[in-house]
């Protein structure tokens, strides 16, 4: 007699589907939920290694991408949690293991989640807080070393704000984003961001605008937390084309990231910086090095150097993704082009795909010097994705040509037709979703 069939296990996007429904009526930011969920799950939060958590606008994965790089060349465990993801779930939990972490399997996920679902029962919570309670009971499962925690939007609310004693917080680099939950001035969305600083606890700061900085400062003073700026009490420079790192500690001259961009030596040095705040791990320069130059984060500023999309692109053109989708974000962006131009003179294509309630205009100004051709298109399978012909309005208000493309697909075919003399670079960008969607059609997701 033949054994019955299994019964098949639905994927995960069906589970996330169902914790989705749960969602308040009304968005609306505040611990109570994450309180009362962690309650039900023997508080998971109050049983992790030392945590260091960090904030800000942009760089934050990167930042983290260095602090996880140069913990695991130090030979330590290291459990991460990060978001959004850019094409599975997965790669928000990545669970420390000697030799280096991996990013959590599907089954163990699914069964994080389901508790998580269990314990909830029924009531409201947002899909972003049962995510970050699965973060916690999952990293309480495993012993490490240290947990890498990134705060969702903003930082005072925000459901990762709930570990009362972290080893370090980190403010990176603070911007416009998300005014509508956060404020509309630099001193309200600096503030929310620095929510995260603790009684006592050291604290380390990005170079900052003044207004933001003023309001960190004063969160820090209220907070009794000893406070370490970018600028301050330590610095980063680029010499010779290494980094250069100081402090009152000493000097570190390190090979310069493997991430491309001015902006990741800073993003580098503060990770550094609040590493060496801290009196629990030993980290000597070689493990701060190996760390350096051995990070990786998808999607910011990262060059596609194979896959299925450069067979449709022109010939001997090269392809690069960025997710930035703000001002600062396309700031820093244009920048790292700048610098590629100074090396390898090559026209330029941006291929830009944005969310409804971004600032399209706030961030293609930061193009406006280095190109005139512009494809808008659509980012498929999001419902609040900005309409082609508003990113193309946008454009065209700079006094930029623009052009709208069914996909990126199709953009990049359309180039190949172009007869150019020197093969273009491409940059894709303006979202984090576009860039998942990206490097899943690419055929490179996330490892």
């Amino acid at each position: 007699m033949n054994a019955p069939a299994a019964k098949p296990v639905p994927p995960l996007g069906d589970l996330i589907a169902r914790l989705s429904a749960l969602h308040p009526r009304q968005i609306d930011l505040g611990l109570e939920r994450m309180h009362r969920l962690l309650e039900r799950l023997d508080h998971p939060e109050r049983k992790l290694p030392p945590v260091i958590h960090v904030a800000g606008t942009n760089g934050k994965g990167s930042t983290i991408a260095y602090l996880r790089a140069i913990l695991e060349a130090a030979k330590l465990r290291v459990h991460v949690y990060t978001s959004p993801y850019l094409v599975r779930i997965n790669e928000c939990y990545r669970l420390g293991r000697a030799g280096g972490g991996t990013l959590v399997g599907d089954d163990e996920l699914r069964a994080a989640l389901e508790h998580c679902e269990r314990a909830n029962a029924g009531a409201p919570i947002t899909i972003f807080e049962i995510e970050t309670a699965a973060a916690f009971w999952l990293f309480a499962q495993h012993p490490a070393d240290v947990v890498l925690l990134e705060v969702g939007l903003g930082g005072r609310l925000d459901a990762t704000n709930v570990i009362d004693a972290p080893l370090a917080t980190v403010i990176a680099p603070v911007g416009f984003d998300h005014t509508e939950f956060l404020g509309d001035t630099l001193t309200a969305i600096a503030g929310e961001k620095a929510g995260i600083i603790k009684r006592g606890v050291p604290a380390v700061c990005a170079e900052q605008p003044p207004e933001a900085m003023a309001a960190i400062e004063q969160v820090a003073k209220r907070q009794h937390a000893p406070l370490l700026a970018a600028g301050q009490e330590w610095h980063v420079n680029v010499e010779r084309g290494r980094l250069v790192y100081q402090d009152e500690r000493g000097l570190m001259d390190l090979a310069a990231p493997k991430l491309f961009g001015r902006h990741q030596f800073d993003n580098a040095g503060l990770a550094i910086a609040a590493l060496r705040i801290q009196n629990v791990f030993r980290i000597d320069a070689a493990a701060f090095e190996a760390g350096i130059v051995n990070a990786e984060w998808p999607a910011r500023m990262q060059r596609l150097a194979s896959g299925a999309l450069l067979d449709q692109a022109p010939v001997g053109c090269e392809i690069w993704l960025d997710g930035g989708h703000n001002a600062e974000g396309g700031r820093v962006v244009a920048a790292a082009l700048g610098d590629l131009e100074e090396r390898v003179s090559r026209p330029l294509v941006v291929i830009v795909g944005m969310m409804a309630n971004k600032d399209a205009g706030g961030f293609l100004a930061n193009f406006a010097g280095l190109t005139r051709h512009i494809i808008a298109v659509q980012i498929p399978g999001r419902d609040n994705a900005m309409p082609p012909d508003r990113l193309a309005d946008a454009t065209r208000a700079l006094g930029m040509r623009v052009e709208i493309s069914g996909s990126v697909e199709a953009a990049l075919r359309s180039l190949a037709r172009l007869a150019y003399e020197v093969p273009p670079r491409i940059l894709i960008t303006g979202s984090l979703y576009l860039a998942g969607h990206v490097l899943s059609l690419n055929g490179t997701p996330p490892g």
